[in-house]
């Protein structure tokens, strides 16, 4: 690579700003690299790759970050998108990015209750978005689901302690969504937003926060190898 291609390079990650995440391998594109950056709370999609057709799918990209992730477009633009207020969140883009590019461009949450089976006991998680004094809180709550609710088990009798998966959500909520917590069994955003669906991409990884953080840190080490020993400047 030489000097002039370096400064280029250089010049381009600076007006993109940090990077927040890098999906080493598109399994939907040619097997590029995609990053997510962030600048003054605006994200922009971008790969250095020059294959044909990049644009139509950096831009596919971004408009799930809006379908999965309740993000609004910049007009004008293909790549880049943002939170009210430019709201900067950390833990969640990662997965937000990594599920707008492994999964299919067609792919959707799926709709109603916010809900999922717990990991660790027979429950059922629930969340439910609320207002409370002008703001949007999201209460938790855990229930047995209806097909053995019937057999005449409470929680209590399934799971002597419900709170205490509860609580256990609440915390993988705050750690990977960046969200806060209101009391026992509630969290927001720290603006108060109405972000269901981020909420929704958010559930799976807070219902097990030693599995999420094994596979942060495996996708940690692939992206520095994808970005100091692949050459993702280089891909054509």
């Amino acid at each position: 690579m030489t000097i002039i291609q370096k400064n280029n390079i250089n010049n381009i990650l600076s007006d993109l700003g940090r990077c927040i995440e890098l999906i080493s391998i598109d399994p939907n594109f040619n097997n590029i690299s995609i990053g997510l950056y962030e600048k003054n709370g605006i994200y922009t999609v971008w790969s250095f790759s020059k294959v044909t057709g990049i644009k139509e799918r950096i831009e596919e990209v971004r408009n799930q970050l809006i379908n999965l992730g309740g993000m609004e477009s910049i007009s004008g633009t293909y790549n880049k998108a943002k939170y009210p207020n430019n709201q900067v969140f950390e833990r969640p883009m990662k997965f937000l990015i990594k599920q707008a590019v492994e999964k299919p461009a067609n792919y959707r949450h799926s709709t109603g209750p916010i809900k999922i089976k717990d990991l660790r006991s027979p429950l059922e998680i629930t969340i439910t978005p609320k207002q409370a004094n002008s703001s949007n809180i999201y209460e938790v709550s855990a229930s047995l689901p209806a097909t053995e609710k019937n057999s005449g088990d409470s929680v209590s009798g399934v799971h002597t302690k419900p709170e205490i998966r509860i609580n256990a959500i609440i915390r993988g909520l705050i750690k990977y969504g960046n969200m806060e917590r209101v009391d026992n069994t509630s969290v927001k955003f720290s603006n108060g937003e109405k972000l269901d669906n981020l909420v929704r991409l958010i559930l799976p990884y807070a219902r097990n926060i030693t599995g999420t953080q094994d596979m942060l840190d495996a996708d940690s080490i692939k992206g520095q190898m994808t970005t100091n020993t692949l050459g993702f400047a280089n891909q054509e």
